[in-house]
């Protein structure tokens, strides 16, 4: 049985479960709207849209919260994509920009991907078409572009690239 929200760390990040009391925080975190621009849903940035997506991230339970030091850096989620039941997905992943361009979004899917590689031969990551960060960023862990599906990420249809990364092409890209 894979667990959707374990906690888990590598000494300088901490990814745990995301709880209702997260809410102020990591609301604070995502209020910065170039986090959002690559994105499908541009306006995540504003309060009351935040928060129908922070309702719809504890519904998942499978969200975890991203902490540097103690302090709210981003949020991911495991979650199974609405066209591929028994599998599993990362993504409604975010950052602070202050992360960006450095090695906490290697860390933090290192992270992740290792614990799903426990129970699954492939992860899948779901990304807007516009968002060219994250699908550079995905080209880099060794996700590979299998094809464009409308998924329900926020509020309605939107076209979506789906990437798969292999365990396999995962070990081959971290050396193992």
């Amino acid at each position: 049985m894979f667990n959707r929200q374990p906690t888990l760390t590598d000494g300088s990040l901490v990814l745990r479960p995301l709880i209702v009391s997260d809410l102020p925080a990591l609301r604070a975190a995502a209020s910065d709207p170039f986090i959002w621009a690559g994105h499908p849903a541009t306006d995540r940035f504003k309060p009351d849209v935040f928060d129908a997506l922070f309702t719809q991230l504890i519904a998942f339970q499978g969200a975890l919260i991203v902490l540097r030091d103690g302090a709210v850096i981003g949020s991911s989620t495991y979650y199974t994509g609405s066209t591929q039941p028994g599998t599993i997905a990362i993504g409604y992943t975010f950052l602070v920009r202050s992360e960006w361009g450095g090695a906490t979004n290697f860390a933090m899917k290192t992270l992740m991907l290792e614990h799903a590689f426990n129970s699954f031969d492939s992860v899948w990551l779901h990304i807007g078409p516009t968002n060219i960060r994250s699908q550079k960023a995905t080209q880099k862990i060794g996700g590979i572009y299998r094809f464009t599906e409308q998924m329900n990420t926020s509020g309605g249809p939107t076209d979506m690239q789906f990437y798969e990364v292999t365990r396999l092409a995962w070990r081959n890209r971290i050396g193992q």
